[in-house]
């Protein structure tokens, strides 16, 4: 059954790392499943913070990527992140998209997909798929409005009453909600969407891919590290919820092993912060976000990979950089509390800290640094689970019969 299917995102391909990521990813599968998909997102800009080259933040664009029509909205990038900015930020893709999204019906949609953030482009979808008998399907990558109150970036009581209600009223008007995650599918419910309604669509990962590589790849060479080191990866976003400041702390305590070396690959809001913050420190080493042709060689070059996150962000947001970890065969050392999503996930595939507790970090890290044997027995675990579960091709097969039968129904 091929579907007409409408998708809203402000962030979409090329973008390396998030949900811009897992965006493209499923439209283009969708696409070459013989689906008709036409998307709505701002010009890429993730996790730079920077429109890319070739593209304009204030000018419409039409594009046409690996058979998915594309149409880049107006937004407006802050340079420094705030939580009003970050509000107006989004709010500028939902005005700049709104008409083109709300006209959308008249492509005669089967399906329109909102995926969050940005939940203020939820509105004109309803509209759209209102207008043409569509289906609507919400997906949910993180809970931003949670997030912006736990993490202080927004603080009035007003602000955050008036916003949960319309999250709220806005969530129970789709006909499927969808998000990644068990912890964050119950939390659903607690917002008031129907269980008949909510879905969970995972993050996946191509396993064919992302997979073990052994010896030293050029990645280590380039970076002039010794193939006796340890390499202690943190590749994603550096933003704010992620909780990297830990990590400078951890770097600072084991200056004095060069067993182990630290690489850092990533851009964000605090990327300039931390490597001042490091600039002496001769254990770490920086590189950008890597094309996806490498990303498999970078996954690899980390022997233990690190997950710091702030405490409150635990249940309101699966990383997606979980995955490939996963798929690449190797360990993690994370930061949770015990009985929250990422804890059970990385349980057995990985160490499990205390969020913010230096020396358990550290002492897990060495703990891992020290043992190959542990390394080994924790990364098969780790690469059985995402062939078994994380899988992308099996998930978005699953996912297309849904939108399926949304269509149908």
């Amino acid at each position: 059954m091929a579907l007409r299917i409408l998708i809203s995102s402000i962030n979409y391909a090329p973008e390396l790392t998030a949900t811009g990521k897992y965006a493209g990813e499923t439209a283009e599968w969708l696409a070459a499943q013989g689906h008709k998909v036409r998307v709505f997102a701002a010009p890429p800009y993730y996790p730079e913070w920077r429109v890319a080259s070739g593209y304009s933040a204030w000018r419409y664009r039409r594009e046409r990527l690996n058979g998915v029509d594309v149409l880049r909205c107006p937004v407006y990038i802050p340079k420094h992140q705030t939580g009003v900015k970050r509000l107006l930020h989004f709010a500028s893709f939902s005005l700049s998209s709104f008409i083109p999204s709300v006209m959308g019906w008249l492509w005669k949609p089967d399906v329109v997909l909102v995926i969050a953030p940005t939940i203020l482009a939820a509105p004109s979808a309803l509209i759209s798929a209102s207008l043409g008998g569509a289906g609507s399907w919400l997906h949910i990558q993180d809970f931003e409005v949670d997030i912006a109150f736990s993490l202080g970036q927004l603080s009035s009581r007003r602000l955050n009453s008036v916003s949960t209600a319309i999250e709220r009223s806005l969530l129970r008007r789709f006909d499927r909600v969808s998000t990644i995650s068990t912890s964050m599918l119950e939390k659903l419910g607690g917002k008031g969407v129907p269980v008949d309604r909510r879905i969970l669509f995972l993050n996946g990962v191509d396993t064919g891919h992302i997979r073990p590589v052994s010896g030293a790849g050029a990645l280590r060479r380039e970076l002039a590290i010794a193939d006796d080191a340890i390499v202690a990866l943190y590749a994603g976003n550096m933003g704010e919820k992620q909780g990297l400041e830990l990590l400078v702390d951890v770097m600072g305590r084991l200056r004095a092993n060069p067993n182990i070396q630290f690489v850092m690959c990533g851009r964000g809001a605090v990327y300039t912060r931390l490597r001042e913050k490091t600039n002496a420190y001769t254990n770490v080493h920086w590189l950008p976000p890597q094309p996806y042709e490498r990303l498999n060689e970078l996954l690899n070059l980390g022997d233990i990979h690190l997950l710091p996150q702030l405490a409150d962000a635990a249940d309101l947001v699966m990383p997606s950089k979980l995955t490939g970890i996963f798929a690449s065969g190797r360990p993690v050392v994370a930061t949770a509390h015990t009985g929250t999503q990422v804890a059970k996930v990385v349980e057995n595939r990985g160490v499990i800290v205390p969020p913010e507790d230096v020396n358990a970090f550290v002492r897990a890290l060495v703990e891992l640094a020290d043992s190959a044997v542990l390394r080994e027995s924790l990364g098969a675990a780790a690469r059985d689970f995402a062939v078994r579960h994380l899988d992308r091709d099996m998930i978005l097969a699953g996912i297309e019969t849904k939108l399926e039968e949304l269509a149908r129904a």
